[in-house]
């Protein structure tokens, strides 16, 4: 994404986030606001950004007022240069470790009991068995799960949101796409997926690079 592009989605969306601590969210636009704050800055924390708020309300202010900018293009394109190459060394140092965690958690878990592991290294442990169909790497599939890091931390949950996922089996990672197909509609597998099978070594979201992910997946239907 180019410089200015960024920028100016970030001028965007504060201009409708940047609300003060307890501002009044009863109107339909102040929802819609807090929303979109919500959403960039979850997104901004995720991608390790620390925002200085006291500047990015001085530029949303300035905008407003149409004062100019007391920085100029040049000055923003350094420091921004500068910031995306620290995150991008904190991000490698993250992925370096978390590669390292995750082997040696891999390496552990593979002795428990009831844990199997395949030739592409994914691990997966029956919770319960059930009697129907399998699917293939093409069928669509609907399933309920719950998702988490190995030190516990949950990042996603259809249990949560009372709603199943449906998917095709194949437009996923490669670790449910093995997974599921060991599965039989009514089963509940835990699956341990290593970062090969999952994300690689880019942060997804709020999954750190080279994370290995943990799946608890209850297969309900074969579509």
């Amino acid at each position: 994404m180019k410089l200015l592009h960024f920028l100016g989605l970030i001028g965007f969306l504060f201009v409708f986030s940047a609300v003060s601590c307890n501002a009044n969210l009863s109107s339909d636009n102040a929802k819609v606001s807090y929303g979109i704050g919500m959403q960039f800055a979850k997104d901004m924390k995720n991608r390790g950004m620390d925002l200085d708020m006291k500047a990015f309300n001085q530029a949303v202010e300035d905008v407003y007022k149409g004062t100019k900018s007391r920085l100029t293009d040049d000055e923003i394109r350094a420091a921004f240069q500068k910031i995306s190459e620290e995150m991008m060394k904190k991000q490698t140092a993250r992925s370096s470790e978390n590669l390292k965690k995750g082997e040696e958690y891999l390496k552990k878990n593979k002795e428990k009991a009831g844990v199997k592991t395949t030739a592409s290294g994914l691990q997966y442990r029956v919770l319960k068995e059930g009697t129907g169909i399998s699917p293939v790497a093409t069928s669509k599939v609907k399933v309920h799960y719950k998702g988490t890091l190995i030190d516990g931390t949950e990042f996603d949950s259809s249990y949560k949101r009372n709603q199943p996922a449906e998917f095709q089996l194949n437009q996923v990672i490669p670790g449910w796409t093995e997974g599921l197909q060991l599965m039989k509609v009514g089963s509940k597998y835990e699956l341990t997926i290593p970062s090969g099978l999952a994300y690689g070594d880019r942060d997804n979201q709020s999954i750190p690079g080279n994370s290995v992910l943990i799946f608890e997946v209850e297969l309900l239907e074969v579509k």
